[in-house]
């Protein structure tokens, strides 16, 4: 790993020219694979990413379709937000960034003079309208995918909606039912009236508020010795990866004398700035920073969600276990057994948690599915990360930040009955089309489980996680 981690440094120091010039008059965004501009820069944005379709390239499982001899009986989709603005307090730091770099800059150099006259415009908080699109295009995905149970459209296969009560996360869920709604308007096959439009279960994330689709309740985790453990690892990495990069841009930005924090918003910017151009037209920020110094930005995002929500926060996978139960509930029809974060007052009530549906939706935000995939055990055997070397995606079991939790991030959860299991039902699990293989309980080259053990292999989760620790 050392020799990587020299690799790496020398091309920073090397990297001096832009890499994208991007000008895409038409949507970057589809339906099926998402972003698929510039792949090379874009699905190295971390959380920041728009959606993409990951896929199985060098997985086990080669393939995400149904395989042959299997019906699918049950689809789940646990989905973030659309693409948005920056939070507030970063909206502010940003602006304030371009106006230092304006008021301060005595030239700029070769593809810096953009930076001349940008005019800062984004927001905050809130779901840009390619963001609300992403969430559309989501819904009619799901709807493609599960159209043989979507089309029957009454009782038990109308979807139930839950969603976290932040606005974005609401909205998400509300376009999300647009897109499945359009899709089943447009297929002939669909039989009923499809009980448009649905109803849906909105969980306040007020303080106190027990809500398995946001973490909060955990008082150690939220305030204790280890709610800074991400932040450290993080603060690492910056001192390491923008060092030459920083360099690079002060000698083109004469005068600003920019710091390793302020790079990071630069960086930042490329993102977010795509993502606020209703097609994703990709921004000329991008092209400041190199293919590698983009992996290098990934990994420094992978870090925060994996020492914040990860195995590398002690307390991190305990706030998905109250989701992973409610998922236990739902997969065998059984009441929620839970003592976590659940709502008992909702999920004791056929009203607002159902256990005979088909077709199931929840919506929630990136660190929370983070939480709630190292539940599950998805990514038990991603290696620890470093916070002082760069690892490669295969060395982490295919785990980052782009690849888990971009913006409109999904995950399905389904059950299949299959002509070679013709016992017990199976589940797989699919994480943005990339099926995970379940080591965890046995999954075969289709990455399926029989239910008995894909259940059994959640006992974190059935055992409460270690949810005793949050106020000792």
């Amino acid at each position: 790993m050392a020799a990587m981690a020299t690799i790496v440094l020398w091309y920073l120091v090397a990297a001096t020219v832009r890499v994208v010039t991007a000008n895409t008059t038409t949507s970057c965004d589809h339906v099926n694979s998402g972003y698929t501009c510039s792949p090379q820069i874009s699905h190295y944005w971390g959380q920041y990413s728009p959606y993409f379709s990951v896929g199985q390239a060098d997985a086990p499982v080669s393939s995400d379709a149904v395989p042959e001899g299997c019906t699918v009986t049950f689809a789940q989709i646990l989905s973030r937000h659309g693409a948005r603005d920056p939070t507030a307090s970063k909206t502010t730091l940003y602006n304030a960034t371009i106006n230092r770099i304006q008021s301060s800059a005595t030239s700029y150099g070769p593809g810096y003079e953009f930076l001349s006259d940008f005019e800062y415009t984004l927001g905050a908080d809130q779901l840009t309208t390619f963001g609300q699109q992403e969430l559309i295009n989501s819904g009619i995905k799901f709807y493609q995918r599960y159209e043989a149970l979507a089309r029957r459209g009454e009782g038990q296969y109308v979807p139930f909606v839950r969603t976290s009560g932040e606005d974005r996360v609401v909205e998400s869920a509300q376009n999300w039912t647009q897109g499945f709604h359009a899709a089943r308007v447009a297929d002939q096959k669909a039989v009923g009236t499809g009980g448009y439009p649905y109803n849906m279960v909105v969980i306040s994330e007020d303080t106190g508020s027990n809500n398995t689709l946001d973490h909060g309740l955990c008082t150690a985790f939220e305030d204790g010795p280890d709610s800074d453990i991400s932040t450290n690892a993080q603060t690492e990495w910056i001192s390491i990866f923008t060092r030459n990069i920083t360099a690079r841009l002060n000698s083109n930005l004469p005068g600003v004398n920019l710091t390793a924090t302020e790079t990071i918003y630069l960086m930042d910017l490329c993102p977010f700035v795509t993502v606020a151009d209703v097609n994703g037209k990709m921004s000329e920020f991008c092209g400041l920073f190199t293919q590698n110094e983009w992996r290098s930005y990934d990994y420094y995002q992978s870090l925060g969600k994996y020492y914040g929500f990860g195995s590398g926060n002690p307390l991190g996978p305990t706030q998905g276990v109250g989701f992973t139960n409610e998922l236990i509930a739902r997969l065998t029809g059984t009441p929620v057994v839970d003592e976590t974060s659940t709502n008992h007052t909702l999920d004791n009530s056929a009203a607002t948690f159902p256990l005979n549906r088909t077709l199931y939706a929840d919506f929630s935000h990136d660190n929370d599915m983070t939480g709630i995939f190292w539940a599950m055990g998805l990514y038990n055997k991603t290696q620890s990360l470093s916070n002082t070397t760069v690892q490669s995606v295969d060395e982490l079991d295919w785990y980052s930040a782009s690849w888990t939790v971009p913006f409109a991030a999904r995950m399905y959860v389904e059950k299949l009955q299959c002509a070679d299991h013709r016992g017990e039902e199976l589940v797989r699990v699919i994480v943005n089309d990339r099926v995970r293989p379940l080591e965890t309980c046995g999954g075969d080259q289709y990455g399926r489980c029989t239910l008995s053990r894909f259940v059994e292999s959640l006992g974190f989760a059935r055992e409460g996680g270690d949810w005793s620790s949050c106020w000792s």
